[in-house]
């Protein structure tokens, strides 16, 4: 299927810094579009490393999840282990480290699933989705203020994770149905 698509992204005609945080910067964009319609846009510009989430599978068929502490809902929410990549590191290098920091393990084998962006109207930042398998014991220390709550769910009951109130982070909602497409496939077999 061919869909139409713009030629170009409108001009920039002037960036200026609005806010700026340890982690994040404001921007406020004055932009004019291909058809001289002239429009101001914020976006928060990320530090631009990406990040990674991973969905590991134990030899139990046994999904890999944390709960921990997310500020801006100020609550526990059950999700699957994430981080940024640090300077240097490929994706999976980044997502085998997560996942020594989070839930103990590390993984022989990691296939990408798919890259996300997450709310790209505002915010430039991307995250690679890896299936992890193969573990092994492993721990790193990580950067977590408390200790993490690893919690093991069984991969036939996917769909009740679902249901649970504590799971609502679209990116793990993603990885989920992205990775019961995948094993539906048989990718994961290859």
């Amino acid at each position: 299927m061919t869909q139409k698509k713009h030629p170009t992204p409108p001009q920039i005609l002037r960036i200026e810094v609005v806010a700026k945080s340890r982690l994040f910067t404001v921007e406020s964009l004055e932009l004019k579009f291909s058809n001289d319609e002239q429009r101001q846009y914020e976006r928060i510009r990320g530090g631009g490393r990406g990040a990674v989430m991973i969905v590991p599978l134990t030899a139990d068929n046994e999904l890999l999840l944390v709960r921990e502490y997310c500020a801006g809902t100020n609550d526990y929410q059950l999700g699957f282990p994430k981080g940024l990549i640090d300077p240097g590191e490929t994706p999976e290098q980044a997502a085998n480290r997560e996942l020594k920091e989070e839930v103990g393990f590390g993984a022989e084998q990691l296939q990408p699933l798919k890259v996300v962006s997450m709310a790209p109207s505002y915010f430039n930042a991307t995250m690679h989705i890896l299936f992890a398998q193969q573990l092994y014991p492993q721990t790193l220390v990580g950067d977590e203020p408390e200790p993490l709550v690893v919690v093991k769910w069984p991969l036939t009951d996917w769909q009740s994770l679902l249901q649970q109130s504590d799971f609502t982070e679209a990116r793990s909602v993603a990885a989920l149905l992205l990775l019961t497409k995948h094993l539906e496939s048989g990718a994961a077999n290859d």
